[in-house]
């Protein structure tokens, strides 16, 4: 099976990702389009075992198979926690309808650490660029600003938002270049900050609940092997 019929034919879940679904779209925004396909298990029992992920076919589109998306987000991978919080959803059946009722059992005290770690990969990128160039990618800062935000909210409250809300324009302005490195490197760290704090104290629990996934996949996978 070519790996782009896995996405057309076995898509459970399917969302619009990035600027759309952050709220922080304008006119030239792209469509990024993020899934999850579940692989027929009769094709585990191959030598050659299925994609675990799979770029296309659509431009700006990108699956990750059924397995590798619950490891994933079991470590508390920013991308796919964030994945699964889309307020845009644009193909759901009915087993994509309970991973996304499982949401709350990958969420842990674990992301402060993943999300911290991911922040800071992509601030040492714009403190580069600044070194470089004299200013940052200014839209890379942006979408920092907005992580690092929803990381503090996460640890604060124990639920992932997505959308920027009331923060759109102030983030907007960061995208265009008119507010100062200086500025924007000041609030990146008071938002580290404030999750570092948060942490302590976060209604999340410490580990994600690993064996309600496992459940959840094991009878995914025995259900495709009797269809």
């Amino acid at each position: 099976m070519h790996p782009h019929d896995l996405v057309r034919d076995h898509t459970i879940y399917a969302c619009v990702m990035g600027s759309r679904a952050f709220g922080l779209a304008t006119g030239s925004s792209d469509t990024d389009r993020r899934g999850v396909y579940l692989a027929p298990t009769p094709l585990f029992w191959h030598f050659d075992k299925p994609p675990t992920h799979v770029d296309g076919p659509a431009d700006e589109q990108f699956s990750w198979e059924l397995e590798r998306f619950c490891e994933l987000a079991l470590r508390a991978n920013p991308n796919i926690l964030e994945c699964l919080h889309s307020p845009l959803v644009e193909k759901l059946t009915p087993t994509g309808e309970e991973l996304l009722a499982l949401r709350g059992a990958f969420l842990s005290r674990r992301a402060h650490e993943t999300f911290a770690r991911y922040a800071a990969g992509q601030h040492r990128k714009l403190e580069a660029d600044v070194r470089v160039h004299g200013a940052p990618r200014w839209k890379h800062a942006m979408h920092l600003l907005r992580l690092l935000t929803s990381s503090r909210d996460l640890l604060r409250t124990g639920a992932l938002r997505i959308d920027v809300g009331e923060e759109r324009d102030a983030l907007l302005a960061v995208k265009r270049g008119e507010v100062s490195w200086a500025e924007v490197d000041r609030r990146m760290t008071r938002l580290a900050e404030e999750a570092d704090a948060a942490a302590d104290r976060s209604p999340l629990p410490p580990e994600p609940d690993r064996p309600r996934i496992e459940d959840f996949l094991f009878r995914t996978r025995r259900a495709s092997a009797r269809a």
